[in-house]
């Protein structure tokens, strides 16, 4: 069975995720920068029964992220799903009109720059295997841009725009890349934005392979 590298895999959705997608049979790949919780989270997982590892690397180093991913393709086989859906830090939620160019550094970094050099660590992975998907997790402003969040908002639009043509440009390789929009928190309980919801919205979109923006729940206009 193959492997899906979860990048910015936390005690919420990423470990949801990876008991979801483990449940299927795929090994999963722990992606974030804290070890020590990591390591954690990958042996909770294993007495569950699910083929995990940790693989520390900050998204804003491209070079540490594609170096965990190439580790992770070593130890675990190839990758066959990729899901990009770190938190963003709350220092780039600024005001839009108390943003400067140098507080948009880090949200592109994070938004636009970790994901490029996770899609192209991948895709051979996928080519080789003749399909792949390629999961981004927003918040609800990659849809409708909120003038107290400058940095997510600009950010986000961009990445939105990076895995819109990824699922143009892949659909004729077989791969398949989308998007699934969270407004407001991860909610514990709700009936659409609990980790475990989430996840299986996750895992349908992997399976049914239609579409790219997919919402989780009802966005606040």
């Amino acid at each position: 069975m193959t492997t899906i590298a979860i990048i910015g895999a936390g005690p919420g959705l990423g470990t949801a995720v990876a008991r979801r997608f483990g449940r299927e049979g795929h090994d999963v790949a722990l992606i974030a920068r804290n070890r020590e919780r990591l390591e954690a989270l990958a042996a909770d997982l294993t007495t569950e029964g699910v083929t995990a590892r940790a693989f520390p690397a900050d998204v804003r180093d491209p070079e540490t992220l594609a170096a965990a991913l190439d580790a992770a393709h070593v130890t675990l086989g190839p990758i066959e799903i990729l899901q990009y859906s770190p938190v963003p830090h709350r220092d780039f939620m600024r005001p839009v009109l108390e943003t400067a160019p140098a507080d948009l550094i880090g949200p592109i970094e994070f938004s636009v720059y970790g994901p490029v050099a996770a899609v192209r660590q991948v895709l051979p992975d996928m080519w080789d295997l003749g399909r792949g998907t390629i999961l981004f997790v927003n918040g609800g402003t990659a849809a409708i841009p909120h003038p107290d969040r400058a940095g997510t908002s600009i950010a986000f639009a961009a990445e939105s725009a990076y895995g819109h043509l990824l699922h143009e440009t892949l659909a004729a390789d077989g791969i398949h890349a989308a998007q699934l929009v969270i407004p407001g928190a991860i909610v514990p309980g709700h009936p659409r934005k609990d980790p475990a919801a989430l996840a299986d919205a996750l895992w349908a979109i992997h399976r049914d392979r239609h579409g790219f923006r997919h919402y989780a729940d009802d966005l606040d206009s």
